[in-house]
């Protein structure tokens, strides 16, 4: 399966709670921090909830 990495680049502070729970659901916690994810459509829909304040690196 693809793997896509995602880095925080924006911080949670002041930011709504449920997109505050989704960045800690794809296992960010530190602005600046990469992990890397299974590319299934649940990932991409997280993603796509916080694109402003998450960066999908290649």
């Amino acid at each position: 399966m693809a793997k896509i990495k995602i880095k925080l680049v924006k911080s949670t502070i002041g930011k709504p709670e449920n997109h505050k729970r989704t960045i800690q659901a794809l296992g960010l916690k530190k602005i600046g921090q990469v992990v890397e994810k299974n590319d299934t459509p649940q990932i991409r829909g997280m993603i796509h909830q916080v694109d402003y304040m998450v960066d999908v690196v290649d």
